[in-house]
């Protein structure tokens, strides 16, 4: 007779579920800001890129603009052609999304957790 394996459709723990171990709730919340680190590393990533091709500047001030960009302080270079402002421009518009989601990823964990800890409470 073959088990059936169970399907995990989930990442936390359901409300009638009782609340994580603390020493495990620590490692959900690293391995979150890790996967976060991950996000902004690949975010990074692709505004330097962008920037030394289409704005054709030093790889330091590439990583320079993409990371105020995608902090929301502001570019730092004018941009010299058609193409290096439309990167920009884009990489404006997912910075802002992505930096959000970076965000919510982080705080993700922290949140369930007292909201779990909120209803358990409640239905004491």
């Amino acid at each position: 007779m073959v088990e059936k394996q169970k399907i995990v459709t989930h990442f936390f723990e359901h409300k009638n579920h009782q609340i994580l171990p603390f020493k495990k709730f620590i490692l959900r919340v690293i391995k979150y800001f890790l996967f976060s680190v991950v996000l902004i590393v690949f975010s990074l990533g692709i505004g330097t890129i962008g920037y030394y091709h289409y704005a054709n500047i030093s790889w330091v001030d590439a990583f320079y603009n993409a990371s105020l960009i995608l902090t929301g302080m502001g570019p730092v270079d004018q941009m010299p052609t058609d193409g290096a402002k439309l990167f920009a421009s884009f990489y404006a518009l997912f910075s802002g999304i992505a930096f959000l989601s970076t965000v919510a990823v982080i705080f993700a964990p922290i949140a369930h957790r007292l909201l779990h800890v909120l209803h358990v409470k409640e239905d004491h």
